[in-house]
C-alpha cells in the first residue's frame, strides 16, 4: 500500500508511479543524485507532453518535497546520502 500520509493531493496510481514505478526509475530517488530536481522535471515533462502548462515552481516543490518523503522517509537534503540544503 502506497504512503498517501504528506496529502499530495495525488490519485495513489500517480503516486505508485512516481515513488515505485516507471516514475521513479526516471527520478532515481535516494540514489545521492538531484532527485528533487529530477522530479520537478520529469513531472513538468509529463503535465506538458499532456497538453497542459508546467506547474508553477511553488506547486512542483511542494508536490516533490512530498514525494520525497514518500520515497525516501525525509525531506529533499536529509535523507541518507543527500547533503542537507540541495533541494
Amino acid at each position: 500500500m502506497v504512503d498517501t500520509r504528506p496529502g499530495t493531493q495525488l490519485p495513489p496510481a500517480l503516486i505508485e508511479y512516481w515513488v515505485h514505478g516507471p516514475g521513479a526509475a526516471k527520478i532515481g530517488w535516494g540514489s545521492g543524485g538531484p532527485d528533487f530536481e529530477a522530479c520537478k522535471i520529469e513531472i513538468n515533462k509529463a503535465i506538458v507532453k499532456g497538453g497542459k502548462p508546467p506547474l508553477s515552481d511553488r506547486v512542483i516543490s511542494g508536490l516533490c518535497s512530498d514525494l520525497h518523503v514518500i520515497a525516501t522517509g525525509h525531506r529533499p537534503g536529509h535523507a541518507p546520502g543527500e547533503s542537507a540544503g540541495h533541494g
